[in-house]
Formats: C-alpha cells, sequence, structure tokens
C-alpha cells in the first residue's frame, strides 16, 4: 500500500500548491529549455522543496518533451515515457538523492564530485538532489564549491534546506535561490478535503482544520496525520484528532481566552482543570494559548496583519481574534492582556520541567484574574 504523501505527491509543476511565483518562473524556464545547473530550495520543512527538485528532474528528462516541441512549450513532464515513470518510483539511476544529515561529510560529496563528471547512464542529464545541505561540513563545502564552480554540462544540482542561513555565501551565489514560503492553512485544508473524497474517508470540517494546524504549513506532515487517524476511525472527528496529536482545537483555545478576558476566575480554573482530566498535554495547551493571546494583541494594535492572518487560519478563527481584540477598548484592558501573556509565557517556561504542569498555569490566571 502506498503512503497518502506519496500518493498525492504532486506530478507536474501546477500540482504544486502554494508556491505559485516559483512554479511560474521554473515552467517559463522549461518551456524555453533554461534550465539552470544549479538550484537552491529553502524554506519550511513540507514546502515541496525536493518534490519540486524531483520534477525538474522529469523535466529535465522527460522523453515526451525531447521529441515533441509542442509538448515542450507547456513547461511540464509528461508522466508517462519511462524516465517520468522511473523518477515517479524511485528507480532512476540518473537522479541521485543525497541526505546531507546522515552523508555530511567530505568523502561522500568526493563520490559526487567523481560520479558527477560520468556521463548518464540512461537520461539525458544527472541529477543530483542534496536534502538538508545545510548541514555538510566545511570541508565537504569546500568540495560542493569546485563542482558548482565547474559543473559538467549534463548534470544538474538541486540544494535543498530548511536553514538558508547555515548555507555558506560561495555555494548560495552560485545558485538560482528559491525561498519556498510556509503554505497557508487554508491550502492544506482544500488538499485534505481532495484526498478524504477520493479515498472515500468522511471528515469534519474543524477536524482538517485541526490536522492542518498541527502540521505548522507541511503538507507531507498533514498527509501523514490524516492517514494514521483515518486507520483507527472510520469518519475523522475532531474528538480523534485532539486525542491522537493531545492537542485541543483551537475553539477550546478561544473558549479559554475568552474567559480569561472577562476575568471569569472560577470557570477558567475549572476549563483548564477539564483540559487536564481529559489527557491533553497541558504544556501544549498553554503554549497555544500564548500564540491566541499574541495574535489579539497583535490585532489590536496593527489591523494590517489582518490579511496575513487569514493566509494562516480560517476565517471563523480569524472573526473571532477580532471580536477578542475590540474587547481591549482601554488602556487598562490592553495591558491586562499583555500581563496575562507575560504570565502565560513564565508559566510554559515552569511547566516544561515540573511534574505538576497544571500548577504554574493555575498560578499565572489566579494572579491575573483575582
Amino acid at each position: 500500500m502506498i503512503a497518502i504523501y506519496r500518493k498525492y505527491r504532486p506530478k507536474k509543476l501546477e500540482d504544486v500548491l502554494g508556491q505559485e511565483f516559483i512554479v511560474q518562473i521554473l515552467k517559463n524556464a522549461a518551456k524555453t529549455d533554461k534550465l539552470a545547473h544549479a538550484y537552491l530550495f529553502y524554506g519550511p520543512r513540507g514546502s515541496g522543496k525536493t518534490t519540486t527538485a524531483r520534477l525538474i528532474a522529469k523535466i529535465a528528462n522527460c522523453v515526451t518533451r525531447q521529441t515533441d516541441a509542442k509538448f515542450r512549450k507547456l513547461g511540464e513532464p509528461c508522466n508517462n515515457c519511462t524516465a517520468c515513470n522511473e523518477i515517479d518510483n524511485g528507480t532512476a539511476l540518473d537522479v541521485i538523492e543525497i541526505d546531507a544529515a546522515s552523508n555530511r561529510g567530505i568523502d561522500e560529496i568526493r563520490e559526487l564530485k567523481d560520479g558527477i563528471r560520468l556521463s548518464p547512464s540512461s537520461y539525458k542529464y544527472k541529477v543530483f538532489i542534496i536534502d538538508e545541505v545545510h548541514q555538510l561540513t566545511k570541508e565537504a563545502f569546500n568540495a560542493l564549491l569546485k563542482t558548482l564552480e565547474e559543473p559538467p554540462a549534463h548534470a544538474i544540482l538541486v540544494l535543498a534546506t530548511t536553514e538558508f542561513e547555515k548555507v555558506p555565501a560561495t555555494i548560495a551565489s552560485r545558485t538560482q535561490r528559491f525561498n519556498f514560503k510556509k503554505v497557508s492553512l487554508r491550502e492544506i485544508v482544500n488538499k485534505l478535503k481532495t484526498i478524504c473524497e477520493a479515498e472515500d474517508i468522511k471528515f469534519s470540517e474543524e477536524a482538517l482544520e485541526l490536522i492542518a494546524s498541527a502540521a505548522d504549513g507541511s503538507f507531507r506532515d498533514s498527509e501523514s496525520l490524516l492517514e494514521q487517524i483515518a486507520g483507527l476511525n472510520e469518519t475523522i472527528e475532531v474528538e480523534s484528532v485532539e486525542r491522537i496529536l493531545g492537542k485541543v482545537s483551537s475553539l477550546r483555545i478561544a473558549a479559554l481566552a475568552e474567559l480569561l478576558l472577562n476575568k471569569e476566575l472560577e470557570k477558567s480554573l475549572d476549563y483548564i482543570n477539564k483540559i487536564s482530566e481529559e489527557g491533553y498535554n497541558i504544556v501544549q495547551f498553554n503554549k497555544d494559548l500564548i500564540h491566541y493571546f499574541r495574535k489579539i494583541l497583535a490585532l489590536k494594535f496593527a489591523p494590517v496583519l489582518e490579511k496575513d492572518f487569514r493566509q494562516l487560519l480560517t476565517d471563523k478563527e480569524v472573526d473571532k481574534i477580532k471580536e477578542y481584540a475590540g474587547l481591549l477598548k482601554t488602556a487598562e484592558a490592553q495591558q491586562k492582556a499583555i500581563n496575562i501573556v507575560k504570565s502565560l509565557i513564565r508559566a510554559y517556561t515552569e511547566m516544561r520541567y515540573s511534574p505538576f504542569a497544571i500548577v504554574p498555569l493555575e498560578i499565572a490566571i489566579i494572579e491575573n484574574l483575582k
């Protein structure tokens, strides 16, 4: 059985979601046969870096593109020829993927340096994909630099990393650089819906939103979570997602935020006690609550952020945050909210190392609402 994240991996550039600018540039390069010999993809995990690298390998070696000038103008792989199928299946001898996290030494890069000089065995281009390239040693980077300075005409290198700042400037300057942005929650939810409908999985919208939120901008993580939860339940509901993640939905976070803003001390303490008794991770709950209050304050003092929030959150969530921000009308109310955040942050630091994790959170609430 093929894992969901592999089964629904994009097979052409236009299927890569959330990276429209990058897709357009690469498609234009493909249409005019002007693919570069070295790329550097950087951005959050699960945003499509390695998937796009494989698509470049397919485009460069697609037999249909090489024989059909009209098809080539589409800037996409055909997904039918031998090269496309072998690259999709991971059996292509001329597409070499290296995980720099576990192969970070100079010996591995020297092997790459020697291997890249050899002509492709089956395809037009030999494509090397180096994932987490920032983990290479200084010596390995120096060896890689030599290859980037004079790459053979038959070679394409794609470097991928989540930590661009750790890649030496000498390496980055010899590549075409593309910044993969964090994917919006709505785009992840829409893809999860498509998968559920294709796989005949019943779901609730809020449950998919919680999965997408937990994935933190990663398509791969969200699809893996979906598969895990779908394997345990016929229908994906909020309760089952909360149980597996140990993380509560944004509606529950919002409910406590409202109690705190309205100074409902007894109800607030009762609420977090029930969350703890139900077995949820109370430390994670407090972390999510801090982020929620941060959004309330940010929207209060910088309404322009609403547009960005709507990219990362559902409209219902943003509307609720706006409603709470509207409660902070006086300087006193605003300072009270700031003090709550400070107390929650201090409680979070103590909770991480305390055998009584709920106590610092209770104290923080009592201090601010008594």
